[in-house]
This record gives C-alpha cells, structure tokens and sequence, in this order.
C-alpha cells in the first residue's frame, strides 16, 4: 500500500500546495528562490521555510533548494540524496563536470574523489553543499571546450569527453590525484581512447606541457611504438615543467621529452 503526503507528512498549507504543484508543472524538482518568487510571489521565503521544516523541501545552499520527492519515504528530506553532478550543474554558469570526476565518470579509473571538480570560465572558491565538496578549476576560453551532455535525475549535465579529460588531466594533474592517475588510465584504457583526439585537444588548448607528458607516458609504458606517428614532428619547447605537480621540484631532466621526471611510474606495479 502507497502513503499519501498527508500520511506520513504533515498536511500542506494552500501557499505551500501552491508552490509545491506550481513548480512540478514547469517541470523544476530543483529551484532557486527566484523560481519560488514566481510562483507565490514575496511570501517565497516563508513558503519554503515551512516545507523544509515538513521535509518536503531540502535546501542544498543558500537560495538553491530541492524539491523531495513522495517515494523517498516517510523520512522525506532526511533520507533524500541528490547526485553531486546534478547539484554541480546548479552552481556556476558556465562549467562542465572534469578532471578526477570526468575521469571515474567514464571508467577510467577506478578511484571514486571525495570531491566534484568542476571546469569553469570563472573564478569561483571550492564550496560545501550537504558535506560534499566542489572545486572550481578556472580555464582561459581557450581551454574551455570539448564536453557532452548526459541526463543524470532528469536533468541535463556537461561532463567533459573522455578524450578531453584525459588532455586536462595531463593540463593539470593536481586536479586528477596525480600524474599517476592519468597515467594508469592511458595505460589500460588506451584501446578505448583516440589519442588523435587527446592531442588535438592538446593543440587547441596551446600548451605543449600537455604533450611532453602524454610522450613521456606513452614511452615508460611501452606505447610509444603503437602511437609515435602523433609525435614524429613534435619538439620539446624550452623549459623543464615537472612531470607531477604534487610531487616535488628534483629528479632527472628528460631532454626528449623536455621534463623534469620528478615521480617514477611503474607499469609492471599496476598489474598487481
């Protein structure tokens, strides 16, 4: 037998039906206070600070709220989990889900971050909503491209394709748990990648760090046979970037790569 609202929740007051069927109709279970005003007018904040006390509504942030749905049971609120992509996607215009994220989104690695990393064109502080935690990693326009959209809880998500996340990775690999991350991921997924595509986003995004690292990669892990036709006129740029940025400033300077090899991979290890 189904519960109806009214018995396993307290009764909703005619402004709080209001709000709750106003919004279904627009099809919103994700709203802002502004989505509220429109519906009930200034009575807003007092509408939705009676449905969260009833449980009908979760506040994810200040002024970003979901709306619980009857199914969740007769814990309501307390029991009701929204996917961290789908809060990610309501926290900053313009961004696309990437890096150490993107990376497990896609099977790429099998381990789960703690954090949401999300791409974006603006400079945002790492936030908390409902004791997760999202970080902002802020792009030139020219690095911000090359994601696809998914439907996650009935909304539409940018998660960054594999091929672009395995380029902002190499970008970046603080943002990723290291270069080892990145590096396992070429290794084992090489097969489903199109690395043609990871070094055209390389191109695109003009940074050459990004190709001394795939390079680098591709030779220790005894690719570089099978993929060298992408590099036969690549060259070094000056400078030796570290290999991995969390690890620190010594070790040996690759001159063919123009690296500093400051992290050994070990390929051999990761089978076991």
């Amino acid at each position: 037998m189904t519960l109806t609202a009214r018995e396993y929740k307290p009764g909703l007051g005619r402004r709080e039906a209001s709000l709750i069927a106003g919004l279904a109709e627009e099809g919103k279970t994700l709203f802002t206070m502004a989505d509220a005003k429109g519906v009930v007018g200034p009575q807003a904040k007092d509408v939705i600070r009676w449905l969260v006390r009833k449980k009908w509504v979760l506040p994810l942030k200040r002024g970003l709220y979901a709306i619980v749905p009857l199914d969740v049971g007769v814990k309501g609120a307390d029991a009701f989990v929204v996917h961290n992509f789908v809060v990610a996607s309501l926290l900053v215009e313009p961004y696309y889900i990437g890096y150490w994220s993107a990376l497990n989104y896609h099977g790429l690695t099998e381990q789960i971050p703690r954090t949401t990393f999300i791409a974006t064109t603006r400079a945002r502080h790492a936030v908390e909503v409902l004791d997760a935690e999202y970080y902002f990693v802020k792009l030139t326009p020219a690095k911000f491209f090359g994601w696809e959209e998914t439907e996650i809880e009935g909304r539409t998500v940018r998660i960054s394709s594999p091929e672009k996340t395995v380029a902002d990775c190499l970008d970046h690999p603080e943002h990723c748990g290291g270069i080892e991350q990145v590096a396992r991921a070429l290794y084992f997924s090489h097969e489903e990648l199109d690395l043609r595509r990871v070094v055209e986003c390389a191109r695109r995004m003009r940074n050459r760090t990004i190709l001394k690292r795939l390079g680098y990669i591709l030779e220790v892990t005894g690719l570089l046979p099978q993929y060298g036709g992408l590099f036969k006129d690549f060259k070094p740029s000056a400078g030796f970037p570290r290999l991995d940025p969390l690890s620190p400033r010594r070790g040996k300077h690759n001159s063919r790569w123009g690296l500093l090899v400051n992290c050994p991979l070990d390929p051999e290890g990761w089978r076991y």
